[in-house]
């Protein structure tokens, strides 16, 4: 259970592009939780924020070697090293000011970042951190390039770098994504080129503002007028640039990563797939609203802040009677013009047995994530035991919707339902819930 992070107090720090060669400040500055990392132009009109989120990555064919965010035509490039140190020390929210376009490359790694956000002091929040642990395996590839996710309950990164050249072949980097390894072993490392890519990135109208004390420039024999900080330094950098772009999700990953000679285009490629997954999975479960007091009964207005259903597929008018994590009773109303009964047998209606199922899970739902330990967790639907559809429910009929909690785990819960008409049973089931952090 750990908590989101914010910094102590605002800092700044300057330099020049790596790739515009322009002069910028950043400075940091400390944000309220689930505010997320959010990035503001303050150079611009209006100073618009752009989130450090996957939605926001702009076209990478425009924007090479180097992993960059925009908005309304406004951007902010070169942001991987910064993020990878927000990552790295579990800072979840910042606002992050800019006055120019690209972040600065400083020397080429994370190290001036991490030490300048150290220096500001990390605070715990009262808000759980969001955290994503992948559910399926996940990969892509681009010729012989490859990045493979595979579920775990830790972020986990190996990385094979291999190119057809004298000092680059077979690098091998695995480690665990921990504060302190990260400092230590991988913040350090800095970006890298071939000699004979110089020219034609500088044609490009790339690399402006880099040289040599920030840039490894790789040559046929060595490094030129610099030395490796590592012996596989560049395999290193790889693995902080790709925690950089992971952090794009929004949220801290629980994931083996397994990298083979990939960059920004493939990892920002990884990423919408795993976005897409956790997307699926969050939209599939119950997720409860802000609870201040139950003061019943609650009107359809009040179930709306506290269910994600939205009409017509919130089938739960009223609730009724509550006691907190032991039962509660909801009201739908049946009436003529429910949708279903347009193509449910039409000439004589009948309310649909699952839907009378899906209203009592409703119901079951307000139940369950209501207890205060279960409060910002989802509840899916596991399992339905011992159904039983006694009378048909008709227009015009008033359905009482009647759950009761049963053996209720950490991880798990299951609920006793009835629904009845006129106080006759009408269905009854017994409800499995997985209940999962969010």
């Amino acid at each position: 259970m750990e908590h989101q992070h914010t910094i102590g107090k605002s800092v700044s720090i300057s330099g020049v592009g790596l790739h515009t060669n322009q002069k910028v400040t950043v400075v940091i500055k400390p944000a309220g939780v689930n505010h997320g990392i959010v990035f503001k132009r303050v150079d611009v009109e209006n100073s618009p924020s752009i989130p450090g989120h996957i939605s926001y990555v702009i076209d990478l064919t425009r924007s090479l070697r180097r992993t960059s965010i925009g908005i309304n035509g406004v951007e902010v490039h070169t942001i991987e090293h910064l993020m990878a140190s927000f990552a790295a020390l579990k800072i979840d929210n910042a606002l992050v000011e800019i006055d120019g376009l690209e972040v600065p490359g400083l020397d080429g790694s994370a190290t001036p970042f991490i030490e300048i956000l150290q220096s500001a002091g990390i605070i715990e929040q009262p808000a759980l951190r969001k955290i994503y642990q992948l559910k399926e395996p996940i990969w892509v590839e681009d010729g012989d390039a490859s990045l493979t996710a595979l579920p775990s309950n830790e972020l986990k990164i190996s990385y094979l770098l291999n190119y057809l050249h004298p000092q680059l072949q077979a690098q091998y980097v695995r480690c665990s994504v921990e504060r302190d390894i990260f400092i230590k072993e991988i913040a350090p490392s800095r970006t890298f080129c071939l000699e004979e890519e110089v020219e034609p990135l500088r044609q490009m109208g790339l690399g402006k503002g880099a040289d040599y004390s920030n840039t490894v420039v790789v040559g046929k024999t060595g490094v030129i007028k610099n030395t490796f900080r590592f012996q596989d330094e560049p395999a290193r950098h790889k693995v902080l640039d790709l925690i950089g772009d992971l952090y794009l999700l929004g949220c801290a990953l629980q994931a083996n990563i397994i990298a083979i000679k990939s960059g920004h285009p493939l990892n920002i490629r990884l990423l919408r797939r795993i976005e897409q997954q956790r997307s699926r999975f969050l939209q599939a479960g119950i997720q409860m609203g802000r609870i201040e007091e139950f003061n019943l009964p609650l009107e359809s207005q009040d179930i709306e802040k506290i269910l994600p259903h939205r009409p017509p597929f919130l089938l739960v008018d009223r609730i009724v009677e509550f006691e907190q994590g032991k039962r509660a009773v909801g009201i739908k109303n049946v009436t003529i013009n429910d949708y279903f009964f347009k193509g449910h047998f039409p000439g004589r209606p009948v309310m649909p047995g699952v839907l009378i199922l899906e209203a009592m899970a409703q119901v079951a739902g307000i139940l369950l994530l209501s207890k205060k330990e279960h409060r910002g967790k989802l509840a899916f639907f596991m399992g339905i035991d011992r159904v039983r559809f006694r009378k048909p429910v008709l227009p015009g009929d008033q359905l009482r919707l009647e759950v009761q909690a049963g053996k209720l785990r950490t991880k798990t819960g299951e609920v006793i339902g009835r629904a009845l008409v006129e106080g006759k049973v009408v269905a009854e089931a017994v409800l499995l819930f997985a209940l999962v952090e969010r």
